[in-house]
């Protein structure tokens, strides 16, 4: 199977959002605007308080404050100007050009703002607020300009640090999507290279019998292949099952062999009851098992036994297989380089990462043994 993934990495960019944002965000807004207004109205009060100064501070307070307020409904504003003209790099005079009239437009609509609040309360109680609004609001504007550019920039530089918090996010959920994706599809290679190499050593067993002109026993292997290829394809789109969903995949090859060994192989399963319901890997015992016979119990013309085993220990399941075969040499590894347990061996990194043990040993009284280990886990009901 070809496949070919074409990816595009488009670069960051700031798109312009909406105009209007949520009520979520307007609620926030105009919280952290609230929020400012209402500490430099408090600083500014206690201040001339502490020095002596005579004002209306209850409506000094008040005018400071909603002052501040004419930046909310200025932010969303400048958040869109910020996307749409944003100053990340260097770009033509003219996008510095439209911040700075933008900066100096919400700048107007502060001073003509925060003028009509003092002709209306008149907080400084005294000649100062018998000027006209015209004057006010020219200094205002005039002595409050550079406070505007610094409230400005800090909008922008906080919509840009928010944006790219939100690309960042984007990009870590994407890349841990296409890294699932990625994993699956490699179990999913692995389980396709093992689905023929049982199926080939099968019909290998098959063509034994014909050689032999046991076609009955021949026939009725391939009847209960077909049965077994059809439980494997019913379950193809599962990593995993429960223990006992594979031990009845496991009987059904077992049957086959049997077939094949006759009375030279003898099996023995020890699974506790309660241990059925957890969650193992598809078709994980079988390439166990099929070592077991190509490498023990084929070897001996006397036959052999298998023993199944497993239990649990510290959150871990752990399977058990033994046959009482040749013990395996000593460079076994660099001489038997086989598809099954090699294969087995990645797909349970694959699975549980470093959770997970996998131990071929020549047992103390005779043969060999396999233990595998990983992570104990139940099947939903």
């Amino acid at each position: 199977m070809d496949v070919h993934m074409d990816f595009k990495e488009e670069p960051p960019s700031f798109a312009p959002s909406s105009f209007a944002p949520s009520k979520t965000r307007w609620a926030w807004i105009a919280c952290l605007w609230m929020g400012l207004g209402m500490l430099t109205a408090t600083q500014t009060v206690v201040g001339m308080r502490a020095d002596g100064m005579q004002h209306q501070w209850g409506r000094l307070f008040l005018t400071l404050l909603l002052s501040c307020m004419i930046w909310a409904p200025a932010t969303p504003f400048i958040q869109w100007l910020g996307q749409r003209f944003p100053l990340t790099r260097w770009r033509p005079l003219s996008t510095w050009l439209v911040h700075l009239l933008a900066c100096t437009a919400v700048g107007l609509m502060y001073a003509a703002w925060a003028a009509w609040l003092q002709g209306m309360l008149r907080p400084w109680g005294s000649r100062a607020d018998d000027r006209p609004l015209r004057t006010i609001f020219a200094s205002i504007f005039s002595n409050d300009y550079l406070l505007f550019v610094i409230l400005y920039a800090a909008v922008l530089a906080i919509d840009y640090a928010l944006e790219s918090r939100k690309r960042l996010a984007q990009r870590e959920t994407e890349a841990a999507r296409l890294s699932e994706e990625l994993s699956k599809a490699r179990l999913d290679a692995l389980r396709r290279q093992l689905e023929p190499h049982f199926l080939f050593n099968t019909l290998n067993a098959v063509a034994g019998l014909v050689r032999e002109e046991r076609n009955d026993d021949a026939v009725t292997m391939i009847a209960r292949l077909s049965d077994l290829l059809r439980r494997v394809l019913e379950r193809s789109d599962q990593q995993e099952i429960s223990l006992g969903e594979e031990m009845d995949m496991l009987g059904r090859y077992l049957d086959i062999q049997k077939m094949r060994f006759s009375d030279r192989l003898q099996v023995a399963v020890d699974v506790p009851q309660e241990l059925l319901a957890t969650r193992v890997p598809s078709l994980i015992l079988q390439p166990m098992i099929e070592n077991a016979i190509q490498h023990g119990i084929g070897r001996r013309v006397e036959g052999g036994a298998i023993e199944i085993g497993a239990s649990r220990l510290d959150g871990l399941l752990t399977i058990r297989v033994r046959n009482d075969g040749p013990s395996l040499p000593a460079d076994w590894e660099q001489v038997q380089r086989g598809i099954g347990i090699s294969n087995v061996r990645r797909r349970l990194q694959s699975l549980y990462g470093k959770r997970c043990v996998l131990d071929i040993h020549n047992h103390t009284a005779g043969g060999v043994e396999v233990l595998l280990s990983f992570p104990l886990r139940t099947c939903a009901p």
